[in-house]
């Protein structure tokens, strides 16, 4: 066992480990996607705070990010969204692709606990 990361990322005050976190708040413009892993469990709206219960995006993996060129061609990547692109759901019913991101944030534990329970 490496004890000297340890020590160094205790005196940085960064974890030097596996990342234990769960949870992932994805943003934009309307809406919160919340997912555990990369199934969306929970969603949003920004405006009202509310959940929404009949969101198309809910219970489905997310398959990656939809970049969208000025000309408005999407372009498709398997890799994890990032801010700036859409998130693209493909799996479990017909093609989604959200608006684009403004932000990636782990949601406050207290976020996390008023999460709607699941079916």
């Amino acid at each position: 066992m490496d004890l000297k990361g340890a020590k160094k990322a205790a005196s940085t005050g960064e974890y030097g480990g596996r990342e234990r976190r769960v949870h992932r708040m994805f943003v934009t413009r309307n809406t919160e996607y919340h997912c555990r892993g990369d199934v969306c469990i929970a969603v949003r709206d920004r405006r009202s705070d509310t959940w929404l219960p009949s969101h198309l995006a809910l219970h489905r993996r997310i398959t990656g990010g939809v970049r969208v060129l000025a000309n408005g061609t999407a372009i498709p990547s398997c890799e994890p969204p990032r801010v700036g692109e859409a998130l693209y759901f493909a799996e479990g019913g017909r093609e989604l692709i959200t608006s684009v991101l403004c932000g990636v944030e782990r949601p406050p534990k207290a976020v996390v606990e008023s999460y709607p329970p699941l079916p």
